[in-house]
């Protein structure tokens, strides 16, 4: 069965890319419109992005956590920036005050710019060594290890979580990257790999070369994709839709955008760039499957285009390669969550919604001094 995620537009949103024109503020009731659509129309969670042009991921799905009532909000932790233990209390945190609704991203980062104003200086095969670090900390202590380990990048003495999660071992882990390392760590510690919106065929191998690590790891791994969707009642409307929300993007913009994008040394951002070479007059990459949001957005930037009949049938040859989760979006993002769900819903076998999985954590009292939980019948007479 598809789980069906939906986004919060933390960066900002609108009905056209690349202009200001009909440009909409993202403010808190805003936000919270998309989630609460979200939860009543079923989609199964939500992305909430993160970097530095969002507002922080955290602070936004801890507000909405009390507005909404199944939703799983999937959120970033990121190595580097912060330590393999505060990501986890955090983690543990949300997912008790959520009642078991977290879902954990985790992203090394792909912009050096945007890296060093957050003070990571290492190069990319560094990053995702880092990143194997701080993933074998945190997954252990998040099972409830106490963990000391001195690495090339982290370094922790008796590191340990007093208050673990609800979900066991601990949330899912969500990945995305398409290096030969990325890879490697998706095979080593995630649950989820993640691919942005490629053509069947280069998604199938990235799914057979992860299985093949995954295989070597002893490890189960399953597969989602993060793509946008434009979706109408017929393939007509679909493709004038598509061509309307890029109406305003004119050459001068694109090389603007793509000069930016450039300075990535992500592998992701470069296949993505690859699919469109900066062309507006050549953007259906695959049946269906459009480029033209990657003109001027980073991350994910093609979108499947067409009527429900087109496009459910479009997610079900990803489905039979392996994709499980669909993390999906549209401009602007609430009117797109509603037509999203009453279009295509009905066309897909989908995993139901999160019911209540909160149980109370057992109680301890105060921590003594701060560092040791009480269990019932262990205090000393």
């Amino acid at each position: 069965m598809m789980e069906v995620l939906w986004f919060i537009p933390l960066h900002g949103d609108g009905r056209y890319l690349g202009t200001p024109e009909g440009a909409r503020a993202v403010d808190y009731e805003y936000i919270r419109q998309i989630a609460q659509a979200a939860d009543r129309l079923g989609y199964y969670g939500v992305l909430v992005p993160t970097g530095k042009a969002c507002e922080d991921a955290w602070v936004t799905a801890s507000s909405l956590i009390a507005e909404t009532k199944r939703l799983k909000f999937l959120v970033a932790i990121r190595p580097g920036v912060m330590s393999p233990t505060a990501a986890a209390r955090m983690a543990s945190t949300f997912d008790r005050l959520s009642g078991g609704r977290l879902l954990v991203n985790v992203v090394t980062g792909g912009d050096p710019h945007e890296l060093g104003g957050d003070g990571i200086f290492l190069s990319h095969g560094d990053r995702y060594k880092q990143t194997d670090e701080f993933m074998d900390i945190w997954r252990r202590i998040m099972q409830g290890e106490k963990v000391s380990l001195e690495g090339e990048f982290l370094h922790v003495e008796e590191a340990e979580l007093l208050f673990p999660a609800l979900q066991k071992p601990y949330p899912p882990i969500y990945f995305g990257g398409s290096s030969p390392a990325a890879l490697q760590i998706a095979a080593d510690h995630v649950d989820c790999y993640l691919t942005w919106g490629e053509p069947p065929a280069d998604v199938a191998a990235k799914i057979e070369e992860v299985r093949k690590l995954a295989e070597q790891s002893g490890r189960p791994v399953r597969f989602g994709i993060r793509l946008h969707v434009i979706v109408r009642e017929t393939d007509e409307e679909a493709w004038e839709a598509a061509d309307r929300l890029i109406k305003h993007v004119d050459e001068a913009t694109i090389a603007e955008a793509q000069n930016i994008l450039s300075r990535y040394d992500s592998v992701g951002q470069k296949r993505m760039g690859a699919l469109h070479k900066g062309d507006k007059s050549s953007l259906e990459i695959s049946p269906n499957l459009w480029a033209g949001i990657g003109l001027v957005r980073g991350g994910a930037g093609t979108a499947l285009v067409g009527s429900p009949q087109t496009v459910s049938a479009r997610m079900k040859e990803y489905e039979e390669l392996g994709i499980e989760s669909f993390v999906l979006s549209g401009y602007p993002h609430l009117e797109e969550a509603y037509r999203t769900a009453e279009l295509l819903f009905p066309l897909l076998p989908l995993k139901p919604q999160a019911t209540d999985t909160y149980s109370a954590i057992e109680a301890s009292g105060e921590i003594v001094a701060y560092n040791k939980r009480m269990k019932a019948g262990s205090a000393s007479r």
